[in-house]
């Protein structure tokens, strides 16, 4: 095999993504990789969100009342990591869906770390505890999130990877009012499911008041146009209630007036969109948090 199918067929057709953009261009490229693309951000994005999501618990799991809450993992397969809760191959355990699995693996952290708990967990789901990783203890009562996922390229690595379904939506679409639909599953779940919970859902319609949070990772700087910025966040900030951006660097810029107050995650009150503190910058992925100006 020649390196360049060796390349293409592990996702990467160039090692520089700046390489890639400017010879195929954005749209271009992932729809060459979109089933097997692989991203090396792994252990920056696991990081940010571990100390994203023990901060959001910490100040506001109270008010969700043990009650359904939902996670939208948007652009779900532009970054990807190793999926923990199976016992393949490191080489093979680079995968589509790293916000769905890095979440998961914190969701089943925490109700595992509560009292008479960690035994209901499921045999074959197997969580490598890492350093500097924890997670707060999540009541038993707490019902499982339901988690949403697009992306217009990946949606077919996504769902082989976590059993979990994908809608191919674009930005655009997302843009002018389309959500992901969660239908009953047609196939039966495996071992290889990363949790049997989620697979179980059965909900044909997104009957929440509003979307807990939206994470976007290593996308929302692909958008150059400001104007289509500003539809998919103003669009957003009417349905979610935070927003968590990933990057390799501080884009994509995000104004006054488009939806959103920027937060400081440390203090947890708003702060400037031009301040910096309160982001988090973990092996070079930077971590920032907004909080959608209709939900306070």
């Amino acid at each position: 095999m020649s390196r360049g199918n060796k390349d293409a067929a592990s996702g990467i057709l160039n090692n520089s993504m700046r390489s890639n953009y400017s010879e195929y261009g954005v749209d271009e490229y992932y729809k060459k990789v979109g089933a097997t693309y692989r991203n090396p951000h792994f252990p920056g994005v696991r990081q940010c969100l571990f100390q994203w999501l023990n901060k959001w618990w910490e100040y506001e799991h109270e008010k969700l009342g043990g009650e359904l809450f939902t996670i939208f993992d948007m652009a779900s397969g532009r970054c990807l990591l190793s999926l923990f809760f199976s016992l393949h191959t490191p080489d093979e355990l680079l995968c589509s869906g790293e916000v769905t699995v890095a979440f998961m693996e914190w969701w089943l952290l925490g109700k595992a770390s509560t009292p008479n708990t960690a035994t209901q967990q499921p045999t074959h789901i197997a969580i490598q505890k890492r350093p500097a990783i924890s997670a707060p203890s999540i009541p038993s009562n707490v019902t499982t999130p339901r988690i949403l996922a697009a992306d217009p390229y990946t949606a077919e690595a996504y769902e082989a990877r976590t059993r979990l379904q994908c809608a191919p939506l674009s930005f655009q679409d997302i843009a002018e009012g389309a959500l992901p639909h969660v239908k009953p599953k047609t196939v039966a779940p495996t071992s290889n499911d990363i949790s049997p919970e989620l697979s179980s859902l059965e909900a044909d319609t997104l009957d929440v008041p509003v979307i807990e949070m939206v994470i976007c990772s290593f996308a929302l700087h692909l958008i150059e146009n400001p104007s289509e910025l500003f539809s998919l966040l103003w669009e957003l900030s009417t349905k979610c209630r935070w927003l968590v951006v990933l990057a390799p660097h501080k884009k994509p810029e995000i104004k006054p007036g488009w939806g959103w107050m920027k937060w400081d995650v440390e203090t947890w009150s708003e702060c400037l969109m031009t301040q910096s503190t309160g982001e988090f910058l973990k092996d070079r992925v930077h971590c920032r948090v907004y909080r959608s100006l209709k939900y306070q």
